[in-house]
C-alpha cells in the first residue's frame, strides 16, 4: 500500500492494444454518498475475475487488465471509495476497509456472479485478503502481487526518506516530515495538509513529494533488476527492462522540472484526492487489527482457497519477505526479475502464466 503508485497504471510496449481499450464506467451506489465506479470486460460468458487497484486513492488503469485473457476470461474492475471514477473523488467519509469489503460484495451481487477469482496488487492484496476472509465462499482463488504488510517499516520506507534518497531528490522544505519523526505523528501532519480539497501551496509541495518519493523506489527496483538481468546474460530481458527504466526516469525528470510551479494542474488536483485517502488509510494502518491478514491467510489455507504469490525479487515498496513468509502458511510463490510496477515485463509474464493457467 504504501507505494501505491497504481499497479499497472499504463500498456506495456510488448501487451497488444486489448478490445475494448478500456471500457466506460459504471456506477452503483454503495451507501454514505459514495457511487462506486466499476468497468467490466472480456468473454461475457468465461471465467469470472474481479481485478482490485493498489493505492489506495489512485484508481485503476487499463493495463490491469493485462495478465488476463479477455477471451476467455472476464473482468469486473471496480475503482474503490474515493478512487478514479467513485465519486465523491477523494472522500474519506464512511471510507473504510470494511466498508470497501461490503461494496465488493455489493458489486458481485449486483453482477449475479456466484463465485470469482481474485487478482490484487500492493495495497489491493490487502483488500482482497480481508474480502476473502469475510467471504471465503466467494472466492475461488487468490493471485496476489506484491503483497503489503501494513507494517511500520514499509510505511516509513516511503514517508521517512533515507540519506540516499536525499541526495538523488534533494531535500523539500515543504515536506513535513524530517528525520526521526515518530511514524504516528508524520501521518497525523499529511493528512491535516491533505485534508483542504483546494490546497495551499503546502498541500501541494506534499503531494509532488509523495509521488516524487514513489517513483523514486520504483525506479530503483527498475534499476536493480535490469543490472541483475544483465549479469545473468538475460539480454533481451535486460533491454525490455531498460526501456521501462528509461521512460520513467523521462517522468522523473518532467516531474521535478514542475516540482515548484505554483499552478496547479489536473494531475495535482489527482494527486491531492489520491493522497488524501492514501494518508487516511495509513494513518489508519488499513483499519485492520494486528495480525487480520496472518489469520485470513491461515483460513484461507485452511479452507483449501488456492493463493499465487507474485512478487518481484527487487521490489523496493513492498518487501519481498511479506510474501515468502505467508507462503510458508500455503499457496506457492513466484519471484520474477522485477521491482513493484505490476508492468516491468519478468513481472507482467509471471502474472499471466498464474492467471491463465491452472490453480496451484
Amino acid at each position: 500500500m504504501n507505494s501505491n503508485i497504481d499497479a499497472i497504471s499504463r500498456r506495456p510496449r510488448d501487451v497488444p492494444r486489448l478490445a475494448p481499450p478500456w471500457p466506460a464506467p459504471q456506477w452503483l451506489a454503495v451507501g454514505r454518498g459514495h457511487r462506486m465506479a466499476w468497468r467490466s470486460a472480456g468473454a461475457p460468458a468465461g471465467e469470472a475475475w474481479l481485478l482490485l487497484h493498489g493505492g489506495p486513492g489512485s484508481g485503476a488503469q487499463p493495463g490491469i487488465l493485462a495478465p488476463l485473457d479477455l477471451g476467455r476470461q472476464r473482468a469486473v474492475v471496480p475503482d474503490q471509495r474515493g478512487s478514479g471514477a467513485s465519486r465523491p473523488r477523494g472522500g474519506m467519509r464512511g471510507n473504510n476497509t470494511q466498508a470497501l469489503v461490503a461494496d465488493l460484495e455489493a458489486l458481485r451481487e449486483h453482477l449475479g456472479w456466484e463465485r470469482w477469482s481474485v487478482l490484487a496488487g500492493s495495497w489491493g492484496t490487502v483488500l482482497a485478503l480481508a474480502y476473502a476472509k469475510q467471504h471465503p465462499h466467494r472466492v475461488r482463488r487468490l493471485v496476489l502481487r506484491g503483497a503489503f504488510g501494513l507494517s511500520r517499516r514499509e510505511i516509513g520506507g516511503l514517508l521517512l526518506p533515507t540519506r540516499p534518497t536525499l541526495q538523488r531528490l534533494g531535500r523539500e522544505p515543504g515536506w513535513p516530515v524530517r528525520s526521526g519523526t515518530p511514524l504516528p505523528v508524520a501521518l497525523r501532519r499529511l493528512t491535516q495538509l491533505l485534508q483542504s480539497g483546494t490546497p495551499a501551496v503546502a498541500g501541494l509541495r506534499v503531494t509532488r513529494r509523495w509521488a516524487a518519493l514513489e517513483t523514486d523506489l520504483a525506479e530503483r527496483g527498475l534499476r536493480r533488476s535490469q543490472r541483475h538481468a544483465a549479469l545473468q546474460g538475460r539480454r533481451g530481458l535486460a533491454e525490455a527492462i531498460r526501456r521501462e527504466w528509461s521512460a520513467l526516469r523521462r517522468r522523473q525528470r518532467h516531474a521535478r522540472s514542475q516540482a515548484h510551479q505554483p499552478r496547479r494542474s489536473q494531475a495535482d488536483r489527482q494527486a491531492l484526492a489520491k493522497y488524501r485517502v492514501q494518508a487516511h488509510y495509513l494513518r489508519h494502518r488499513g483499519f485492520l487489527r494486528p495480525g487480520d491478514l496472518d489469520r485470513a491467510v491461515l483460513g484461507l489455507v485452511g479452507r483449501g482457497v488456492p493463493i499465487d504469490w507474485v512478487h518481484g525479487r527487487f521490489d523496493a515498496i513492498c518487501p519481498p519477505a511479506n510474501s515468502r513468509r505467508w507462503v510458508a502458511l500455503g499457496g506457492r510463490l513466484t519471484q520474477p526479475l522485477s521491482g513493484h510496477l505490476g508492468h516491468e515485463p519478468d513481472l507482467l509474464a509471471a502474472l499471466r502464466e498464474r492467471v491463465r493457467g491452472a490453480p496451484p
